[in-house]
Order: C-alpha cells, then sequence, then structure tokens
C-alpha cells in the first residue's frame, strides 16, 4: 500500500465539453435547484 503523502497524481487537462458538469456551466454560481431543474428543462426542449 502507497502512503498518502507520496500519491501525487498530475491534474488532468479537460475541454470545458469534456467534464461531467459542462451542461451546467451557463448557470449562476449560488442557484438553487429551481433554477437549475428550469435551465435543464429549458436544454432538453432545444
Amino acid at each position: 500500500m502507497t502512503d498518502a503523502a507520496e500519491c501525487n497524481p498530475e491534474p488532468v487537462e479537460q475541454e470545458p465539453t469534456d467534464r461531467d458538469d459542462a451542461h451546467l456551466a451557463d448557470i449562476e454560481e449560488g442557484a438553487g435547484c429551481t433554477e437549475i431543474w428550469e435551465h435543464l428543462a429549458e436544454k432538453r426542449e432545444e
């Protein structure tokens, strides 16, 4: 087993569209559940 202090993974560079949360990129910081659901519903209709 390796020591956690020895583990130093390199950050993976990702394009904004490759991220799991890319579909939330244009939602304001601090948005609540209602705003997120509305945003997702609008995207689904497109």
